[in-house]
């Protein structure tokens, strides 16, 4: 019997990970579903130009691929789970580039409508690019010792779930700023704090991946402040946007 037919005869066993992505799913299908879809079926929400549904298809299609590949290997099917992994690495270029681009065509609205370039919004996309491919791409180097793979991943995705994160917290809460740092950091640090508790008590150590995707998180919420209020980042926000355009 080899390790994956074992596997698979002991059953669906979820994980550690496997109950962190569905937190993950959570907070994103509340979060946009309290936002969005319970006022569209209401017929309260306003009409959304194509991009908008685009992007809505394609990041919930990535936290079911996310959550279906994690249940893949709670249930022992390992080689179903890697010969998806070319799609995932395709369908997570996708969402990043929908994601910025979407995050650049809405700050480029307020931007044009006179307000400060330099949003919490813009900052969070620009950070959820950048930390998203970093630790992807550490995930896929690092595929052939899964332990590190999939707190990559799971770390990778603390930097892309804000948007989902703050329309939970500011709707479940009734909170007047749609951006709620307070509550977002509180929940993106739990989690970062949940992976490092788990790998050190699972492996003895931690690992440098899930080090940097912490210190990524950690450092991001505590600069957030500091960096949106900066008039270098207006500044900064103002040439990246001047390069949006959307017709």
């Amino acid at each position: 019997m080899t390790a994956d037919t074992a596997a698979a005869a002991r059953g669906f066993q979820p994980s550690f990970h496997f109950w962190l992505v569905l937190a993950m799913c959570f907070f994103v299908f509340a979060g946009f579903g309290l936002h969005s879809a319970l006022p569209a079926l209401q017929g309260n929400f306003p009409p959304a130009p194509p991009f908008v549904h685009i992007h809505a298809v394609v990041f919930c299609a990535w936290m079911l691929l996310l959550l279906a590949q994690t249940g893949l290997v709670c249930a022992g099917n390992v080689k179903l789970h890697c010969s998806m992994g070319m799609w995932g690495i395709a369908h997570a270029s996708a969402i990043m580039l929908i994601g910025l681009s979407i995050q650049l065509i809405a700050s480029r609205a307020g931007m044009d409508a006179g307000r400060d370039p330099g949003t919490d919004g813009l900052y969070l996309g620009i950070l959820a690019v950048i930390g998203f491919t970093i630790l992807f791409t550490g995930a896929i180097r690092n595929r052939q010792r899964p332990q590190v793979h999939r707190q990559a991943i799971c770390f990778a995705m603390l930097p892309v779930l804000p948007p989902g994160v703050n329309r939970f917290w500011f709707n479940v809460l009734g909170l007047d700023d749609p951006i709620p740092t307070f509550w977002l950091y509180l929940t993106l640090w739990s989690m970062a704090a949940a992976l490092l508790v788990f790998e050190w008590r699972s492996a003895g150590r931690i690992g440098k991946w899930s080090l940097f995707g912490a210190g990524w998180i950690l450092l991001q919420g505590a600069v957030h402040e500091a960096v949106v209020g900066a008039g270098w980042f207006s500044e900064f926000s103002r040439m990246v946007l001047g390069l949006a355009v959307y017709r």
